[in-house]
C-alpha cells in the first residue's frame, strides 16, 4: 500500500500523463526565461511598430532642413520630440526605424509562409509517390538550391523594379528547397508506417493520406523551422537593401537607411546604429523565442516532461 506522501507525487504524475502533448510544450516552453525575454522584445517592438505610427502626426519622409543631424534625446543637444534623432535631411529616425520593422516583418513573414507552403506541398508529393515523381521533383529542387539567393535577387531585381511583392518573392523563391527537402525525408520514412499501409488497404486516396494522415505529422516540426527563417529572411531583406537592389527610397527599410547613414559614422552614427539596434533586437527575439520552442519540443518528445 503506497505512503500517504506518495499520493501527491502519483497524483502529479497522472495528472502530467492526462496533458495533451501540445500543453505540455506550452508549459515547458513558458517556464524558461529565454522565452519571456525573446516575447517581451517582440511585443515591445511590433507593437510600437503597428501602434505609434497611427498615433503620430511625424512622416517617415517629411524633411527638417534646419533639424538636420540631431543627436537622439538622451545625448547632448537632442530633443525628445525626435527620440532616436533625424538623419542628413531631418527625418526622424524613430519612425522610419519603426516604419522599416513594419515593412521587414510584412517581407519576410510572407516570403516564409510561401516557402512553407511551397515546400512542403512539393515534399509531401515527392516523399509520398516516390519514381519519377520525386526524381523530377528533388532535380527542380536541387537545380533551385544551387543557385545563390544573392545571384538571384540580383538577376530578379535589376531586371524588375524592386517592390516588396518582387523582394518577397525573391526570398522565398531562395527558401523552399530546404523545406521540400526536408518535408520530402520525412515523408519517406512516413509512408512506410502501418497506419499509412492500413490506409491503402482500407480504400483511403492518396490526397486523403497524405492531407490528413501524413502532413500532421510532418508539418510541426518544420514549422519551428520557420519561426526561425523569419530572423534569416528579415537579415536578407537588410542586406538586399543595403547594397540598393531592396525596396526602393522613399520606403523606409532597414537596409537603405543603415546604407544612407554610412557616410556619416564618424559625425552622425546614430543614423546607422539606431535601425542596427531595431533589427538586432527583433531578430534576438525570434531566434529566443524560437530556440525555447525548440528546446521544449525536445523534452517532449524524449519524455523528459
Amino acid at each position: 500500500m503506497p505512503s500517504e506522501a506518495a499520493l501527491p507525487s502519483a497524483a502529479t504524475s497522472v495528472k502530467s500523463r492526462g496533458e495533451t502533448t501540445g500543453r505540455r510544450m506550452w508549459r515547458a516552453t513558458y517556464q524558461q526565461f529565454e522565452f519571456k525575454l525573446g516575447l517581451f522584445f517582440l511585443i515591445l517592438l511590433v507593437g510600437a511598430a503597428l501602434i505609434y505610427p497611427e498615433l503620430t502626426n511625424e512622416s517617415p519622409t517629411r524633411m527638417h532642413i534646419m533639424q538636420r543631424f540631431w543627436p537622439p534625446a538622451f545625448l547632448p543637444g537632442g530633443h525628445w520630440n525626435h527620440l532616436l534623432g533625424t538623419d542628413q535631411l531631418g527625418r526622424d529616425l524613430f519612425i522610419r526605424s519603426l516604419i522599416g520593422l513594419q515593412n521587414a516583418l510584412l517581407i519576410s513573414v510572407s516570403a516564409v509562409i510561401i516557402m512553407f507552403v511551397v515546400g512542403a506541398i512539393i515534399g509531401l508529393i515527392a516523399g509520398y509517390y516516390g519514381g519519377i515523381v520525386d526524381t523530377i521533383l528533388m532535380r527542380i529542387t536541387d537545380a533551385q538550391l544551387a543557385v545563390p539567393v544573392i545571384i538571384l535577387a540580383i538577376t530578379i531585381l535589376t531586371v524588375h523594379r524592386p517592390t516588396p511583392e518582387s523582394v518577397t518573392l525573391v526570398l522565398a523563391l531562395s527558401g523552399w528547397p530546404a523545406y521540400a527537402r526536408v518535408t520530402r525525408s520525412v515523408t519517406l520514412a512516413e509512408r512506410q508506417r502501418e497506419y499509412v499501409r492500413g490506409a491503402k488497404i482500407l480504400g483511403a486516396t492518396p490526397l486523403r493520406i497524405i492531407v490528413q494522415m501524413i502532413s500532421p505529422n510532418v508539418l510541426p516540426p518544420i514549422a519551428f523551422v520557420a519561426v526561425l527563417d523569419i530572423a534569416r529572411m528579415m537579415i536578407f531583406e537588410a542586406i538586399l537593401g543595403f547594397i540598393g537592389i531592396g525596396v526602393q527610397p522613399p520606403t523606409p527599410t532597414f537596409g537603405n537607411i543603415i546604407a544612407d547613414g554610412r557616410q556619416y559614422l564618424i559625425n552622425a552614427w546614430w543614423i546607422s546604429t539606431m535601425p542596427g539596434a531595431f533589427l538586432f533586437t527583433t531578430l534576438l527575439g525570434i531566434n529566443l523565442v524560437g530556440s525555447s520552442i525548440e528546446r521544449a519540443r525536445n523534452k517532449v518528445l524524449e519524455g523528459r516532461i
